[in-house]
Formats: structure tokens, C-alpha cells, sequence
């Protein structure tokens, strides 16, 4: 698994660096105003799927969140502290195949 770093998003706008999604999987940062891009070149289209950790009732497992990305189009998906894993601090992401496939993660300032 590949820990993503995060961009912070200046007022004044950046420049997004994309890298090529790690097949075992990656990990990022979670909270307000954090994003994970994806970008899929892939004639074919994927799913990003986010783990929910934790459980409600003391036993009852959260769904994870699949996100599908058509073939040659971008998402962005928040990434909110409900994917935050306990025992590592980071949200992780899973993809269905990495062929094409290039993220980022940005957090933009929130007012």
C-alpha cells in the first residue's frame, strides 16, 4: 500500500501532480477539505473503493464507498474522517484495477 501525500491548495491555486494508483491499494490523509482525485485513461471504467472502518449497535460493519469512474473521465471524492482507520490515522483506498489510473490527494482551504 502506498502512502499518498497530501497537496494543500493555496487561495491562489496550484498545480495537482497525479501518480499512477498502486495495485495493492493506497492510503491518504482524511478531513475537512480533502479530496482524492482520480483520473482514469483506461478504455475501460473502474471502481475506487474507500473502507469505511468501524461498526453502528456495537456489531453491525459500515459499507465501504465504491465510487465508479467511467472510462477517460475524472472524479473527486471527499475523504472525510469517516474513512479514517483508528490504528493508522488514514483512509484506505482500493481499486478494482490500476491500469491508466493516476490520483492525487488535495486539501482546500475551507472558510
Amino acid at each position: 500500500m502506498a502512502a499518498l501525500t497530501t497537496t494543500v491548495v493555496p487561495i491562489d491555486g496550484t498545480a495537482v501532480s497525479f501518480t499512477a494508483a498502486a495495485g495493492g491499494g493506497d492510503d491518504c490523509q482524511t478531513g475537512a477539505g480533502v479530496l482524492l482525485l482520480v483520473r482514469n485513461d483506461d478504455a475501460s471504467p473502474h471502481t475506487v473503493t474507500l473502507e469505511t472502518p468501524g461498526v453502528v449497535d456495537g456489531d453491525l460493519a459500515i459499507g465501504d464507498r465504491a465510487v465508479a469512474v467511467a472510462a477517460g473521465a475524472q472524479v473527486a471524492i471527499p475523504v472525510t474522517n469517516r474513512y479514517r482507520d483508528p490504528s493508522t490515522g488514514r483512509a484506505s483506498i482500493t481499486y478494482d484495477a490500476v491500469t491508466s489510473v493516476t490520483v492525487a490527494v488535495v486539501r482546500v482551504p475551507l472558510s
